[in-house]
C-alpha cells in the first residue's frame, strides 16, 4: 500500500491522471489524500469531481475554499464568475450527487499512523490537533444538515470573523474555522487572521505580516502538517514538519503529489491543450 498526498487540483483532471500514472496509482490498495480545491480555475472540474468521488473509501479528501465556494454556487447565493470554469459541472446531470459528496468531507484529516494532519489552508497556531479536529468536525455537521446552504454557506462570506477565542459559540465559531482552515496565508502579531495578502511570506513580513507556520508558540508540535492554497510559496517551506503541496498547476506551473512512505515529492507540468 502506498499512501499519497497531491495538492490543489484545481480542475486540472488531465495532469492528475498523468501524475497518478507516473506512480502506478492503485485504488484498490493506495489511497490518494487530497488537501482541498478539486474545482475551479482549471477546465476539468466536472472530471475531477466525478473521479474522486468514485475512487470512494481509496479518496481522502478535505474540503477547500473553492469547494465551499461550489456549494454557495449550486445553492445560487453567489452568482457564477467566468474565470471559474464551473459551467460544465453546474450543468452536469450529477450534480446534486457530486454535491451531496463534497458535503461529506471534512475540513481536517488526521493521518494517525503517522502523525499527519491534513487542512486546505493550514492550522491556525492557536490550535492542537484535537481542536483542529474537533472543529472540523463541527463544520462537518453542519454541512450535513438539510440548511447547510441557508444556515451557513450563504453566511459565510465575511472577514469579520478572524479572530480565535474558545468562548465564540454558534455561527460565528464555525464561520471562523472555515476561515482558518480554508483562507489562512498571514497573521497578525495577535494572531488575528489576515484575509488580503496572498504573496510570497518575505513580501508579507515587510508588511508586518506573519506566515500562519511561523507565528511563534505554535500548539502543534508533534504532526506534520499537509497543506495547499498558497500556490506562492511553489511548495516550499523552511521549516520542518510541514508540506506544501499547492504548486499553482492552474496557473500554468505543475502539480505536485508527496508519497508519504518513501518522502518523496513526484509532480507533472501543466499540459499544453491542443
Amino acid at each position: 500500500m502506498a499512501t499519497y498526498f497531491v495538492g490543489d487540483i484545481q480542475g486540472c483532471f488531465d495532469e492528475l491522471q498523468a501524475l497518478l500514472a507516473k506512480v502506478a496509482f492503485n485504488p484498490s490498495k493506495d489511497e490518494l489524500w487530497v488537501v482541498g480545491d478539486m474545482v475551479a480555475r482549471g477546465t476539468q472540474s466536472l472530471e475531477t469531481l466525478r473521479y474522486l468521488k468514485g475512487l470512494e473509501g481509496s479518496v481522502k479528501p478535505v474540503l477547500g475554499n473553492h469547494d465551499l465556494h461550489l456549494m454557495a454556487l449550486h445553492g445560487k447565493v453567489k452568482r457564477v464568475n467566468p474565470k471559474d470554469n464551473l459551467d460544465a459541472l453546474l450543468d452536469a446531470p450529477d450534480l446534486n450527487q457530486l454535491i451531496d459528496w463534497l458535503r461529506l468531507q471534512p475540513l481536517a484529516r488526521e493521518h494517525k499512523n503517522h502523525s499527519i494532519l491534513m487542512a486546505h489552508a493550514g492550522i491556525p497556531p492557536q490550535w492542537d490537533a484535537e481542536t483542529a479536529l474537533k472543529e472540523s468536525y463541527e463544520v462537518q455537521q453542519a454541512l450535513a444538515e438539510d440548511g447547510y446552504i441557508e444556515h451557513l454557506i450563504a453566511k459565510m462570506y465575511t472577514n469579520s470573523v478572524s479572530e480565535w477565542s474558545p468562548e465564540i459559540q454558534g455561527l460565528e465559531r464555525l464561520v471562523y474555522t472555515i476561515n482558518a482552515l480554508t483562507r489562512m496565508r498571514f497573521l497578525y502579531s495577535n494572531g488575528r487572521l489576515d484575509f488580503d495578502c496572498k504573496l510570497p511570506p518575505a513580501n508579507g513580513e515587510k508588511e508586518g505580516l506573519i506566515p500562519w507556520f511561523k507565528q511563534p508558540g505554535r500548539a502543534m508540535k508533534h504532526h506534520t502538517l499537509v497543506f495547499g492554497h498558497w500556490a506562492a510559496l511553489m511548495g516550499e517551506v523552511d521549516q520542518p514538519g510541514l508540506q506544501a503541496l499547492d504548486t499553482g498547476c492552474c496557473w500554468g506551473h505543475y502539480l505536485t503529489l508527496w508519497h508519504l512512505e518513501s518522502n518523496q515529492k513526484i509532480t507533472q507540468n501543466k499540459l499544453k491543450k491542443s
